[in-house]
């Protein structure tokens, strides 16, 4: 990967960074309301459990993009964390903090639906 790719990604990646630490730090859709009335009650702890579960989704992917940033800094970017193939540059124009290949993604995922989450213990240790 050149050098121009590289900036070109770790410009896209800041960005995203950037932006999703701003979502991560609003907070304020989870907090616990109370009301008189008891369908109101359910209302707020249905759009606070919507809010928490968005807030789960950003930080996951918060971290995704900072182990991203990471690979970019030590020169391993752009390679699968489980094959250590090269990702496809097409992959990677699409999701720029792919941890893994298109084939090892498909397994993690198909891991994951399983309940085997050998895949995912490898990405929160590499990040």
């Amino acid at each position: 990967m050149t050098k121009t790719e590289l900036n070109k990604f770790k410009k896209i990646l800041e960005n995203k960074q950037d932006e999703l630490e701003q979502i991560v730090r609003n907070r304020d859709a989870i907090t616990i309301e109370k009301s008189a009335d008891a369908l109101d009650e359910v209302q707020h702890a249905a759009e606070r459990e919507l809010a928490i579960r968005n807030l789960d989704r950003e930080s996951n992917l918060l971290r995704n993009v900072r182990s991203a940033l990471r690979r970019i800094e030590d020169g391993s970017f752009g390679t699968c964390l489980h094959c250590e193939e090269e990702i496809s540059p097409k992959r990677l124009n699409a999701v720029p903090w792919a941890p893994f290949c298109i084939q090892c993604q498909e397994q993690a995922d198909r891991n994951h639906e399983e309940g085997n989450d050998s895949f995912e213990d490898l990405l929160v240790n590499a990040a």
